[in-house]
């Protein structure tokens, strides 16, 4: 079973910072792509940033303000959240493409999402 874990959401002025972490954990054997999206109330889910390969990508939206980085001895993918405003208000997500298992049980590919951090914006 692997499973995505995030934490780091919280409530912060306009103009604050926040740092989203997400673990993944589990019978991993590799992690192809880690990213973030995020769901505001009434709206679609959104890609916010990507990294695959050491390459990001980001919504234009949040280009500049928001950094996406990974740290592949602890599995973990961090959103560290610059100049944040009201819009940004948003239950953000960790996603994972991976190939989970063991050699005795094959592999087989996954995405993976975690339960969502609520990322609030206001004065």
């Amino acid at each position: 079973q692997v499973q995505l874990v995030e934490s780091g959401g919280g409530l912060v002025q306009p103009g604050g910072s926040l740092r989203l972490s997400c673990v993944a954990s589990g019978s991993i054997f590799s992690i192809n792509a880690m990213g973030w999206y995020r769901q505001a109330p009434g709206k679609e889910r959104e890609l916010v940033a990507v990294i695959v390969s050491g390459s990001t990508h980001y919504a234009d939206s949040v280009k500049g303000r928001f950094t996406i980085s990974r740290d592949n001895a602890k599995n973990t993918v961090y959103l560290q959240l610059n100049s944040l405003k009201p819009e940004d208000t948003a239950v953000y997500y960790c996603n994972a493409a991976l190939v989970a298992g063991e050699r005795s049980t094959g592999y087989r590919s996954l995405e993976v999402w975690g339960q969502g951090t609520l990322v609030t914006v206001s004065s």
